[in-house]
Order: structure tokens, then sequence, then C-alpha cells
């Protein structure tokens, strides 16, 4: 019988989300829903000291700012709640205590100056690795090396310990990755890793473990740094006899800088200003502020598909993928093993594209609130137009407002290089005779403006050639921008006449 697909995405809530765990969660959510299968979210926050107030909320947010909500998890509940790990710390215990009653995991009373000696011991005998392993634990203070009533005395006079796993000699631990093929590590390079921190609370290695059974996770789908614990966690599978229904793993490649010279980080988003974070983000303990896509002005959709074609590919030469269309087309088998370049560049043209589709009257209400927010009076109608003029020359929907001022302002200024090539006294009089023109229409639309101005130049015997550089400079003061006629149709026929007539009086 096939098992049902279940997957997570388990982050801590130390900060804000980097957009490379964004991808891990879409390739979790693309997975299950190509599978019909569940995306449950649980919060790994077994790390107290790293908790950062807001950060959860922040996660939550990001999924619904673009459309990827987990089914069952915080914040949507399900039957295995709690989904936050910090409330689950009883669950964790009972289980430690499992594998130290079946041999399998040990106390470790050590202080902290106990394990700086331990390492230093190690260093001056050059020992390949300074850990606490199997042959380092027999010279510490644990349940493997006191007897059984100094066990007990040392646990009832409350003194600090850890639970530590009891990694065996000489063992292979294999697993089969989907992406990677076989893996296989031998036991001699595990350490002992602490399960139980002494605080009460699990380290990440015993937590995920525990409730990725519990959840009946059949996937773990999550980032290549975690490769090198996969091993570790597959013996607590085995140690746990869960070896059976353990879940298949995937470990995705790396985000890169985009020059593909080491893992994509905050650093590198601030030197070359690009964010990589989905949303802004406030460091509530310093105060420093950093971008986010959202803010920027991507949009989810352009997000979504330029995350997913970094490390993977549909196979075709389709690059536009509506959410619907990346489940359709989705598998783990067309990931690729190594590292994907964070192209900006390729993001940017992303949300060029899907900025086109977007309705002129969505676009207009963000401009509203720029032009509002400027004092400047403009009706629904023509914020409208004005968008559906320039939506295919930006890249983002502020753009609209940054490019488009000529729409608002007349000219101060006025392009140099077309003045002196085309600003002639033959252009100025055709170009005051299209003014006189315009003043005889009724309603001006763009075909109108159009037809006048052809009149103008068959009358003139000149072609459009000759005058249409300098005419958009006088109404603009722009060498280039989108069509004019429809550019005077919404500036309307007054304010047209009125940059005409002040152009001519000005260069």
């Amino acid at each position: 019988m096939k098992k049902e697909v279940r997957v997570r995405f388990a982050p801590s809530p130390t900060g804000a989300l980097h957009i490379g765990g964004v991808r891990t969660a879409l390739y979790n959510y693309l997975f299950a829903k190509k599978n019909n299968g569940t995306f449950i979210l649980r919060i790994e926050d077994t790390d107290q000291t790293r908790y950062v107030p807001g950060a959860e909320e922040y996660i939550k947010e990001t999924f619904k700012w673009l459309g990827i909500e987990p089914d069952e998890g915080v914040g949507h509940g399900g039957p295995h709640a709690p989904y936050r790990q910090s409330e689950r710390k009883d669950i964790y215990l009972k289980y430690a205590q499992q594998l130290i009653d079946a041999g399998r995991a040990y106390y470790a009373f050590d202080t902290p100056e106990e394990l700086d000696a331990m390492r230093e011991r190690l260093k001056q005998a050059k020992a390949d690795n300074q850990v606490y392993d199997s042959l380092s634990r027999q010279t510490m203070r644990n349940s493997l090396t006191l007897d059984a009533d100094e066990v007990k005395q040392v646990i009832d006079q409350k003194v600090p310990y850890v639970i530590r796993l009891k990694v065996d000699r000489n063992q292979e631990i294999g697993l089969v990755d989907m992406i990677r093929g076989q893996v296989t590590v031998s036991s001699d390079h595990i350490d002992d890793k602490v399960l139980m921190k002494s605080d009460g609370m699990p380290t990440y290695h015993l937590a995920n473990v525990i409730d990725d059974h519990l959840m009946n996770i059949s996937h773990v789908i999550r980032g290549e740094e975690w490769l090198p614990s996969a091993p570790l966690h597959v013996l607590l599978y085995q140690y746990f006899g869960w070896a059976d229904s353990m879940p298949q793993f995937a470990h995705l490649p790396l985000l890169l800088k985009p020059d593909g010279n080491g893992k994509l980080s905050k650093r590198d988003g601030d030197k070359h200003g690009y964010p990589v974070f989905p949303l802004e983000w406030t460091d509530p303990t310093g105060g420093e502020k950093s971008m986010g896509f959202r803010e920027q002005g991507y949009l989810p959709e352009a997000i979504l598909n330029f995350l997913a074609f970094l490390g993977w590919n549909p196979g075709t030469e389709q690059e536009l993928f509506t959410l619907h269309e990346l489940v359709q087309h989705f598998s783990i088998e067309r990931i690729n093993k190594s590292g994907a370049k964070f192209d900006i560049e390729k993001g940017k043209w992303f949300n060029q594209q899907y900025l086109k589709n977007v309705p002129d009257t969505t676009l207009a209400s963000g401009l509203m609130t720029i032009l509002t927010r400027e004092n400047i009076s403009c009706s629904q109608e023509k914020a409208a137009a004005i968008c559906g003029l320039m939506k295919e020359r930006v890249t983002f929907p502020q753009e609209i407002w940054t490019t488009g001022q000529f729409f608002f302002f007349q000219p101060e200024a006025y392009d140099e290089k077309v003045i002196q090539k085309k600003w002639n006294e033959e252009a100025k009089t055709i170009i005051g005779d299209y003014a006189k023109a315009l003043s005889a229409a009724d309603t001006l639309t763009s075909d109108l403006a159009l037809s006048i101005l052809h009149d103008v130049l068959e009358r003139h015997g000149v072609g459009a050639g000759k005058v249409m550089q300098a005419l958009r400079v006088a109404i603009t003061g722009l060498a280039g921008g989108p069509d004019l006629m429809p550019v005077i149709a919404v500036l309307g026929k007054e304010e047209t006449i009125k940059r005409i007539e002040h152009a001519l009086k000005s260069i």
C-alpha cells in the first residue's frame, strides 16, 4: 500500500526567514500538492537562547503573501498538535528515556571545563577530531563510566547533565537520497551527539526524528546543509525500531552567490543592493532593517516562479509557470545536485513578465496611494490608463510613479541630445501648428491625436520622423517612453497644448 505523502517545513524562529528557506518550503508545498498530500508547518524552537520575537509571525506572513499556506501545523491546527516543539517537551523526554533503557543513550555529567580539557587533550594527541565519541567518552564522567549507585546519587543531587546518543563503532550507515543517490557513512565519523540538553529541551536531532515519526512524515525535503546529519538521523530511526517507517530524504542544493562562489548570505544582498528575505525585517534587538522582496515591488507569482527554477527545471523551454502549473510539472527527480546561482537579474525578468499581466485597475490602486501621499489629484480612471501605458516598460510597480512623473508635471528640463538633433525651426513650426489643430478637437483620443498629427504633417509635406522626437520632448521632456499618442490622450487637450506652448517659448 502506497504511503500517504506528508511533508513538513520546520524552521527555527531565530530571525527573518532566508529566501533559501522559502525555496525549501516551496519545494515541499509543490511535492505535497503534486501527490495529493499534506504540507505541514512545524516550528522548531528547542533552542530558546536563539528565539527571536516576531520570527514565527514573519514565517506565517511570508506563506500567506506567497499563497503557499500549510494544510496543517502552527496557525492551522491538525491531528498532531502541538506543532511548536517547545510545547512537546514531555514527549521528547519519554523517548530519550526509552533510548537510555535500551542502552542506546546515556547520561553525561561533564562540566564545560571538563569538556574543554578533553578537547585540549585530544588536540595535543593530534586526534583527527576533538569530539565526544566512543573513544573519548571512556575518560569522561557519564553513566557508562560511573557505576549505577554513583549515577543515581549524582542525579538525585540535581547535578546538571545531558543525554547523549551512544554510537557504536564500525557500523556502516546508509540511506538513499532522492537527489544524490546512495549515501554511506561509517559510524566512526559520528560523535555521541547531545539529545537532551541540561535545560530539559531536546536538540534538533532528537526532536525532528521523533516529530517526523509521530506526524507520519513520508518525505523529508530540506537543505543540503543537513546532509551530514542524515546518517545520525538514520541511526536514531534504527535505535528506536522505526527503520521500516523512516521517511525518504531529499537534500536540496545550496543557493549560491550570483558569482557561484559560496552560499548566498544577507551580506551579499546588502553589498549588491538586493533582498535575501521575502519580507522586510527589522531586527528587534538592534533595530537594523533588512529589505524584503515584497517591499521592493516583487510580485508573489514572480518570486515563486523564480525560486522554483533555482535548482529545478521542468525539462522544457517553458519559463513562465503559474503555481498550479508548477504543481503539475514538479518532480524531485528534476532537482539538480549542484548549487544554484542566485541570479537576481533573472528574478527581475520574472517580475517584469508578471507585471505585464496585472490588471491596470489593480496597479492603479497602488499608484493612487502614492499620488495621495504626494498631494496630487488624479482620477482612478486616469491612474489606470497611466498604469496601462507604463507597466510594460517597468520592472516594479513603484517605477510607474518614478519613471512616469511626466504625466503629472510639466517638463522643467528637456533632453539635450534630442534638442540638439531635432529641435529646429521646421519642427517648431509643425509642432506649433499641431497645438492649434488640437484646440479644435472635442474629446481627444489617441486615434484622433494621431489623425490630427497626420493632417498637419501632410500639409507641411514632411514625414513623422522629422518631428516625433521633438514633439515627445516638448510634451514629456524625455527622449523615450510609451507610445506618444496615448500619452497625449491621457494628458488631455488643454495640458498638451499648454506644454507645447511652454516648450516653444522655453527652448
